[in-house]
């Protein structure tokens, strides 16, 4: 499916839009993927404390050392996964708590990951409420880059046409910065005046992390290996990052700011799955399953894939376009996608399988 941008679907009234979702999820709750799975998440997060601390052992033991560098890789990558079981917590999967998922995500994002919770929350709670929604959703409103026509008509000059033009071929080396992005972001909310709840617990750990852990590496590392396993391990985290949560929405459908969707195909039309074993589902943290979790939020990671089959086939039943595409097929459409924005003879409705929901 290429990106599109949609409109109110006429032909749906608001109680059939509502009867609809709930006959889903009286089915999906009826298979029992809502429950928790505590033994899943007691093997996950035990996981990620020893993985963390064997991280911390293996930085003092291999000392100044160039092989710091391929360490650096495997930190990155470790902070990554760690980061999407905060994520989970973040999203009340791990426990029926609320007060002890939204602890676990705090200390999982901000003492072992180094990002705000709080930050987080506030800006992921609006995508998942709005996604691909202009002006609404924050995941399209990137400085760096344009998603929606409106933002790629204000690139005037030759150079930001040129670069308007080629910025999908950009986007995975700008990756290598948003590990950067995220850490400033979250430096800056906590330092703000907006309201945080759990500020001086989020500004303990974070300095504990930020500095405890700057600290680490350059007393154990001579000050060139140091800067690079700084930049390896920050340029590999933001990549991975955003490699995992870009295929899901980049590209897909867009809502006007005054269209109004209902809940169902709001998230079914503006997200992406990404086809693949169970090895993408480590890989990608669960991500891949965006349509599942963009429906039911607190599904426990292990069962969206049990949920995968119910939920295509009852879109499929109802006429609602359900995508799926292999990791690079939606590397690709990114790129495409970006290349093409704002262009005067690109049909924004141009999508065979969305044209019920044109006006």
């Amino acid at each position: 499916m290429s990106s599109t941008t949609l409109t109110d679907a006429p032909t749906r009234p608001r109680d059939r839009a509502v009867s609809d979702f709930t006959e889903l999820t009286r089915t999906i709750q009826a298979a029992g993927l809502m429950k928790r799975r505590p033994a899943h998440y007691a093997v996950r997060l035990s996981a990620a404390v020893v993985a963390v601390l064997g991280l911390v052992a293996t930085i003092v033991l291999v000392g100044d050392s160039w092989w710091q560098i391929a360490v650096a890789f495997a930190a990155a990558v470790i902070l990554t996964q760690v980061a999407f079981l905060g994520h989970d917590a973040a999203h009340r999967q791990i426990f029926a708590d609320g007060r002890a998922n939204n602890w676990t995500s705090l200390v999982l994002a901000d003492l072992f990951v180094g990002l705000s919770h709080g930050w987080w929350q506030r800006k992921h709670t609006r995508h998942h409420a709005n996604p691909n929604k202009i002006d609404t959703d924050p995941d399209i409103e990137i400085e760096a880059l344009a998603f929606t026509p409106a933002q790629a008509a204000k690139r005037t000059s030759k150079l930001s046409v040129w670069y308007l033009n080629h910025q999908g071929w950009f986007f995975f080396p700008l990756l290598l910065l948003e590990g950067l992005a995220l850490h400033v972001a979250a430096i800056k909310r906590l330092s703000s005046r907006d309201k945080l709840e759990h500020r001086a617990a989020e500004i303990v750990m974070m300095t504990i992390r930020l500095v405890g852990g700057t600290a680490l590496v350059f007393l154990t590392m001579s000050w060139p290996i140091a800067l690079v396993f700084l930049a390896v391990q920050m340029g590999v985290f933001g990549f991975y990052m955003g490699a995992s949560f870009a295929p899901n929405h980049k590209g897909m459908p867009l809502i006007p700011k005054d269209s109004r969707l209902d809940f169902l195909r709001r998230q079914v039309l503006t997200s992406r799955n990404i086809g693949g074993g169970k090895w993408v589902d480590v890989l990608m943290g669960g991500l891949n399953h965006q349509v599942e979790h963009h429906l039911f939020p607190s599904m426990p990671r292990p069962s969206l894939r049990r949920a995968k089959p119910i939920v295509e086939a009852y879109c499929r039943e109802h006429n609602i376009p359900y995508v799926q595409v292999s990791l690079p097929r939606s590397y690709s459409i990114i790129v495409k996608y970006l290349n093409t924005v704002g262009k005067p003879d690109r049909d924004p409705f141009n999508c065979p399988m969305t044209a019920l929901y044109r006006v």
